[in-house]
């Protein structure tokens, strides 16, 4: 609980109305209560705001209704994420190492680590101060975890890996497996050892079943603060430059490179190999087979600049239309072609 006075505080917001007001919890604008605070960042929710029974909302300018109370701030998403975690999101006690775990003699761990049932912790691992490894954790020899990281049940690092400070891996996730290297003789093909490594920066999230290759020689990067969606392919020898998001079901092939703060919706890809430039978005389905430029927004595969794509899926639905056009014109010119001849 927390007045509006301290949540405001917390988001650098302005009070408009009774900052004495206590806030329970953060709800959707259209079930909320008395108690309650929510959001308005897009305005399709704007007429939700006659009906809502919150008792302050967050928004970036006052509104027309007068019986509650408003916290104006410049960015009411990432208020609304700061003041969720501020009211909701509480670390567990650190509980030590739990009957079940296995923790090798040469591994070290830091101050105030919890270790659930069911994890391997091998040979030469070091793990930060207040990292919790949740059950069924694996981790192989020499794996370094930093400081404040959560490893959710069933992660797998694989020998060597590195993750720095503040990593969130969710359930299921894969560090360090194999990069897909093989070379063909012709009839077969002949297994590349992949020496590499894959290194995590620090307040990376990874997702439920995402898959990160070691490189074949060197270091799969994941620069700091990136966002990966679940079910995201990172191949071996990627650079992912900072705070770059990657949506659900995205690929990365082997040695591509994509610059700092990019977005990539959902089933998206990048081929190896190639360059992505800084702030650049990839739509949902896109590809990009070549290397491109950054501060723009590509469409569709190949990637094009997003009004093209936007044109070119209009003319696309007319296609039968024209089509049929084309045939038309086609016997028509043929006709005068006949009549031509005649004469």
């Amino acid at each position: 609980m927390a007045t509006l006075k301290q949540l405001a505080a917390l988001v650098d917001a302005e009070v408009v109305g009774d900052e004495s007001i206590h806030i329970n919890q953060l709800a959707p604008i259209d079930g909320a209560s008395c108690g309650d605070i929510t959001f308005i960042s897009n305005p399709k929710y704007l007429p939700c705001l006659a009906t809502t029974q919150a008792s302050a909302v967050l928004v970036d300018r006052p509104l027309d209704r007068k019986d509650i109370a408003y916290l104006v701030c410049k960015n009411p998403y990432l208020a609304f994420a700061k003041i969720l975690t501020h009211l909701n999101v509480k670390r567990p006690e650190p509980l030590g190492v739990l009957p079940g775990a296995f923790v090798a003699e040469t591994a070290t761990l830091g101050d105030r680590v919890t270790v659930h049932p069911g994890v391997t912790i091998s040979d030469g691992c070091v793990i930060g101060d207040d990292t919790i490894i949740y059950p069924n954790v694996v981790l192989y020899p020499r794996v370094r975890v930093g400081c404040e990281c959560i490893l959710h049940a069933a992660t797998v690092i694989r020998e060597e890996c590195v993750l720095g400070d503040r990593v969130i891996v969710q359930p299921n996730a894969v560090i360090g497996s194999d990069g897909f290297g093989f070379a063909p003789d012709g009839e077969s093909y002949y297994k590349i050892p992949q020496i590499g490594i894959v290194v995590i920066e620090n307040d990376v999230e990874i997702g439920a079943g995402c898959c990160l290759d070691r490189a074949a020689m060197g270091v799969t990067r994941v620069g700091e603060g990136c966002k990966l969606d679940n079910m995201v392919q990172v191949a071996h020898n990627v650079t992912v430059g900072p705070h770059t998001v990657l949506a659900a079901q995205s690929g990365l092939a082997g040695s591509a490179k994509i610059g700092r703060h990019c977005t990539f919706g959902g089933q998206s890809a990048v081929a190896g190999h190639i360059k992505v430039g800084d702030n650049l978005t990839l739509g949902g389905r896109g590809g990009i087979t070549g290397s491109i430029k950054g501060n723009q927004i590509v469409s569709g595969v190949p990637a094009i600049p997003h009004r093209e794509w936007l044109k070119s899926s209009m003319t696309f639905s007319r296609l039968p239309e024209m089509r049929k056009q084309i045939a038309s014109l086609q016997r028509q010119l043929e006709t005068l072609q006949s009549i031509v001849e005649k004469d």
